[in-house]
């Protein structure tokens, strides 16, 4: 479904054509918004801010919307059309969660906006939206006591196989916990790019900027613009767009001047970007990615950010060619995962993982691990990284490595290293709900 040119300033009909996009090429919902807003829609202000609100708030509770519209729909809920669908999600998020909008406006801008795009669909989301609104008070909700799984599920809008999972690592009270804080809006958190400026100039410069609770390179912005890479700081090279518990994850590497330092699985290069700060931009920084497109992107961050890197298109999977890359002082593996730790900022995640993807997750990172692991040198420090917060990934993964590796032992953080975001086995660890940053994972291997 594309929109016709006169809603192209309509934040409703923009959310709903994002979601739509979203759930079709089941790609994340960031890059999507933030091409609308870059291209100037919607025009006013207001409306920019509602599209955000729109977009990030139907997916954080997509599990309780989709919950209201099967209750009131009386067919079949797999044959209700995803673009109606993401409609009546929409109109139903505003109704039940944005208390400053008339329960008719959304109701009718929902309607309108089918007869639009699903001519002869209209009279249905009306059906729906005035059911809901006369039935939702009456509504029953599966009961935490007699069903824990189905109330978090339902109530925390997650769904119901990654609740059970949690549920059996960490708890009722942990659970809980996780997936309310999973639907809090987080703030925006940079990194302050050293090569080019201080923290303390950066904070004297943003007045609605406070230092991070963690990382001494972060800052946390309560209120951010609707396109942060738009922000001057951004483009100047001065700050980077990253989380908090993700500038920790390179800081535990704990790189030195004049090192030899591989980022494995560098992406787009936020952690090698970093890398490159904390050695000050001395010593021999390479990074590698499977996918040339993000290595492209890890060189114009370069260029934007004033560091110096190597890159080379590599397979971390593949032994022979992460062997072929030559010995380093320090290798980072920031492991493909799930992302089950940063729903905050992509909620989507949720609704398109599955089961069978997240099992077949550390079979992949034991290899990668253990490939990378012949790229360290003896006596150097190898740390193995994720965005995911479920035991398999992490601590699962490094325990077999080290079972099968025993020329390397775990080697805890480097002095100075917040302790509050430690584990019992010195391992980072961090938690949406107990941190206040996304869920993350870090141990530093030593080989002997």
């Amino acid at each position: 479904m594309r929109l016709p040119s006169s809603l192209k300033n309509d934040p409703r009909a923009l959310a709903v054509e994002i979601l739509n996009r979203v759930d079709g090429e089941r790609s994340f919902a960031e890059p999507r918004l933030d091409a609308v807003l870059t291209a100037g829609h919607p025009a006013a202000e207001a409306d920019r801010g509602l599209l955000t609100f729109l977009v990030y708030g139907t997916l954080r509770m997509r599990g309780y919307l989709d919950f209201v519209v099967d209750h009131f729909y009386t067919g079949k809920p797999d044959a209700l059309e995803p673009g109606i669908r993401n409609i009546l999600r929409v109109a139903l998020y505003q109704l039940r969660f944005a208390g400053k909008i008339p329960a008719y406006a959304a109701v009718d801008e929902a309607v309108n906006l089918a007869r639009r795009l699903f001519r002869g669909r209209e009279k249905l989301v009306n059906a729906v939206l005035r059911n809901a609104l006369r039935g939702m008070s009456d509504l029953k909700l599966p009961s935490l006591e007699a069903d824990p799984a189905g109330h978090i599920a339902v109530v925390h809008s997650h769904p119901r196989w990654i609740v059970e999972r949690w549920l059996e690592a960490f708890g009722v009270g942990e659970t809980l916990a996780l997936c309310r804080a999973d639907n809090e809006i987080p703030p925006l958190a940079l990194r302050v790019n050293t090569l080019k400026t201080t923290r303390e100039a950066i904070l004297g410069r943003l007045r609605d900027a406070r230092p991070a609770g963690y990382s001494p390179d972060g800052i946390l912005l309560a209120k951010p613009p609707e396109a942060p890479r738009e922000m001057r700081e951004v483009a100047e090279g001065l700050l980077q767009v990253q989380d908090e518990a993700a500038q920790l994850v390179s800081r535990l590497l704990d790189p030195q001047r004049g090192e030899r330092i591989l980022d494995l699985c560098s992406g787009a290069g936020g952690k090698t970007a970093h890398l490159a700060a904390l050695m000050g931009n001395e010593g021999d920084l390479v990074a590698t990615d499977i996918q040339p497109g993000k290595l492209r992107s890890l060189m114009s961050s370069a260029q934007r950010l004033g560091f110096s890197v190597t890159t080379a298109v590599a397979d971390a999977a593949d032994a022979s060619t992460t062997a072929a890359l030559g010995l380093f002082d320090r290798v980072l593996v920031d492991a493909p995962c799930s992302g089950l730790g940063t729903l905050r900022r992509n909620p989507e995640i949720r609704w398109h993982l599955d089961a069978q993807t997240l099992d077949g997750f550390p079979p992949q990172q034991e290899r990668i691990l253990s490939n990378a692991a012949a790229c360290v040198k003896k006596g150097g420090r190898l740390l193995y990284g994720t965005c995911s917060v479920m035991p398999g990934e992490n601590d699962g993964v490094v325990e077999t490595f080290l079972q099968k590796r025993p020329d390397f032992i775990a080697a805890g953080a480097p002095a100075g290293f917040p302790a509050g975001v430690l584990d019992s086995k010195k391992y980072l660890r961090t938690f949406p709900h107990r941190h206040g940053t996304d869920g993350f994972f870090g141990a530093r291997l030593v080989r002997r």
